[in-house]
């Protein structure tokens, strides 16, 4: 079974050679027990990009066996390992391999795939930024509890990173080469989500700053429970957070930039003008 640590998978199916997006841009989707919703959404991955990378994350159910006629490449933890160690995973793999980005989607079913051209399209006209898929304008179709929370950590981590963001907990992403890099090398200690949180702070100081796109929020009515505990992982937040804040003498700075204006957004009709698929 695959380390953590390791760039090389267990399981890997060759993809074609003929790109149907940049070369050089890597589709990931971490998953644990997404049975019901993998297949679908890889196969939607596939029609955007042929180097698409599904991690499976120790899953007690039958993840792996959806996609075994699907040309993608898997990676297996032999137990769960949590979000941020199958995050390491790909970013390894796609490192080693050359990628210049990774786009994350979450395995769960609440982003449309499709999505992933619009955030591209932000990347390549401003490729240094750590672009993210924002569903917090989209307030009407998002459970209350949810999105008081993601505000919530949206202040505070907008403060440590000392500049306003849309939305910091969402998973669909674009991470440039250079900010997959400054993952692996300085947020080591993080586990669990809040390796994305620290992440945004991370590379914020280091002169990458975070860009929203519009996208649409999903919550079907028939979905799994969110692996994300609100109890246990938002003060993992917090206390991530903190660390950061007190180490910098509170960065009162970074609170007043936080706070001067809004954050950065494309719509999303705007990002959509040169995707391509």
């Amino acid at each position: 079974m695959l380390d953590a640590n390791s760039p090389r998978p267990i399981d890997a199916f060759s993809a074609a050679a003929d790109a149907r997006v940049d070369d050089g841009v890597w589709i990931v989707i971490p998953a644990y027990n997404e049975a019901r919703t993998i297949r679908s959404l890889a196969q939607a991955a596939l029609a955007l990009c042929v180097r698409v990378l599904v991690v499976d994350d120790g899953s007690s159910d039958d993840t792996a066996e959806q996609l075994q006629d699907l040309p993608l490449t898997l990676l297996r933890h032999p137990v769960n390992l949590g979000k941020a160690a199958a995050l390491r995973s790909a970013f390894a793999h796609a490192l080693a391999l050359g990628a210049m980005c990774v786009v994350t989607i979450d395995g769960d079913g609440q982003h449309d795939a499709r999505d992933a051209t619009k955030l591209l399209a932000v990347w390549r006209r401003q490729s240094d930024r750590l672009v993210v898929g924002s569903r917090l304008h989209d307030r009407a179709r998002i459970p209350r509890a949810r999105y008081f929370g993601n505000r919530t950590a949206c202040f505070w981590i907008s403060w440590a990173a000392g500049h306003p963001i849309a939305d910091t907990q969402s998973g669909f992403r674009v991470y440039p080469r250079a900010v997959m890099k400054i993952a692996l090398e300085e947020c080591a200690s993080c586990s669990g989500f809040t390796f994305e949180s620290e992440i945004i702070i991370a590379a914020a100081h280091r002169g990458h700053r975070t860009l929203a796109v519009a996208i649409g929020a999903c919550y079907p009515a028939d979905a799994r429970p969110s692996h994300y505990r609100a109890g246990p992982d938002t003060m993992k937040i917090i206390a991530m957070v903190a660390t950061h804040l007190l180490s910098r003498g509170l960065y009162l700075q970074g609170l007043w930039r936080s706070l001067q204006r809004a954050p950065e957004k494309v719509p999303a009709a705007e990002s959509a003008l040169d995707g391509h698929r």
